[in-house]
């Protein structure tokens, strides 16, 4: 995804939160296996 502009990123719903996320670089790899926007909707505790 190298010179992608910011505004053209693949983007997923936090099904926790419901707030769009955008891909992140670090994500480049596991992309299709991201589902929560961070690690606060990850935990149990807000399931």
């Amino acid at each position: 995804m190298k010179g992608v502009k910011k505004q053209h990123l693949p983007q997923k719903i936090c099904p926790t939160c419901g707030r769009p996320f955008s891909w992140r670089k670090k994500w480049e790899k596991v992309w299709d296996e991201v589902k929560y926007c961070s690690d606060q909707c990850r935990s149990p505790k807000n399931k």
